[in-house]
């Protein structure tokens, strides 16, 4: 259920609404609004009776939520997330390219290639230092080290970073050095490290799982918002595809259905979507006519000796032509 405050409504007002919630053995949280507070009430076994609340100074509305996932859910919060970063915004009207390695492989190779992505005109640089994959043969990431590198990258080029936390361990680590968490599509419903994401003080950019449903998807990111995390970025990267023309099949669908469904930004990786070059491209074109709020694509200045990942990166020179074409498709509200 959400308390709908008066916009007049006194913080001793709020915190009486607060205070009963939790003499019911509920959590309350409070949402402050452009106009308004509303008061979400969670873990509630069943419905609660909005007469409790209707006769308190300063409620205006009991609103019952049919949603399961209750903080992500536009019901509860009608206003668009905005992700505020270092110089920095991130949601509906607020464009942001992030580009990159899949894997950062040496201080040379990171600095390259993000020195030919912020010239074409990403803000953050992607770059995976812990690479959970398939074969436990395959290049597993350079660790602390990796993050080391990304640091510097950061210093030297200005640009925002996102990496991959893979437990919880790791994940301290990337809070330490970079500037958005990122769970892994193989991790959407870990929950463990979920929670671990939620007590973090960064944004979360949280992929969709393989093969997981919209309500799976958003349900794992009510799990970090329910930790006190309100700092979440969905990424669609495509599930689970029948036959081999593509990696996965990019569920273009989502993104009009979540920003329906959900106040949070959701960006596309049509790299993975892909797993081929010569797909990026119209993939890429196709998230952003169906209204996402960024993207995350992954670039190589060697892709042939790349050590992840290669087949799907863009040589800078591509990428640099698919931003033109991005900017034309979309003229305003980049950042």
């Amino acid at each position: 259920m959400l308390i709908v405050m008066d916009k007049d409504a006194t913080p001793a007002q709020i915190d009486a609404v607060v205070a009963k919630i939790e003499a019911l053995g509920y959590v309350a949280q409070p949402m402050p609004g452009g106009e308004r507070t509303a008061v979400g009430i969670l873990r509630n076994p069943g419905p609660v009776d909005p007469a409790l609340f209707l006769d308190m100074p300063g409620v205006i509305q009991a609103i019952p939520v049919s949603r399961p996932y209750k903080l992500v859910s536009r019901e509860m919060k009608r206003e668009d997330t905005i992700i505020t970063l270092p110089g920095l915004e991130l949601g509906r009207e607020r464009f942001v390219v992030m580009a990159g390695p899949c894997a950062v492989e040496s201080e040379t190779q990171a600095l390259t290639i993000a020195r030919a992505v912020k010239a074409a005109g990403a803000r953050i640089f992607r770059g995976g230092a812990f690479k959970p994959r398939t074969s436990p043969y395959s290049y597993q990431g350079l660790g602390e080290e990796g993050l080391k590198i990304l640091r510097k990258v950061r210093e030297e080029t200005g640009l925002l970073i996102i990496t991959e936390a893979v437990d919880p361990d790791s994940l301290e680590l990337v809070a330490k050095y970079t500037d958005i968490i990122q769970i892994g599509a193989r991790n959407m419903q870990n929950f463990t490290l979920l929670r671990h994401a939620g007590q973090a003080n960064k944004p979360v950019l949280l992929k969709r799982g393989m093969s997981a449903t919209l309500e799976e998807w958003l349900m794992a990111a009510e799990y970090i918002l329910s930790e006190g995390n309100p700092r979440v970025i969905l990424c669609e990267r495509g599930i689970r595809a029948i036959g081999e023309h593509a990696r996965n099949l990019l569920d273009l669908a989502t993104i009009p259905v979540v920003h329906k469904e959900s106040h949070l930004p959701i960006i596309v990786d049509p790299s993975h979507a892909a797993g081929r070059r010569d797909l990026v491209p119209p993939l890429a074109r196709a998230a952003v006519a169906a209204g996402c709020d960024g993207l995350i694509i992954e670039v190589h200045h060697e892709p042939d000796k790349a050590l992840s990942d290669g087949a799907q990166s863009l040589y800078p020179d591509q990428f640099a032509a698919l931003m033109e074409e991005l900017q034309k498709l979309r003229p305003g509200g980049w950042h």
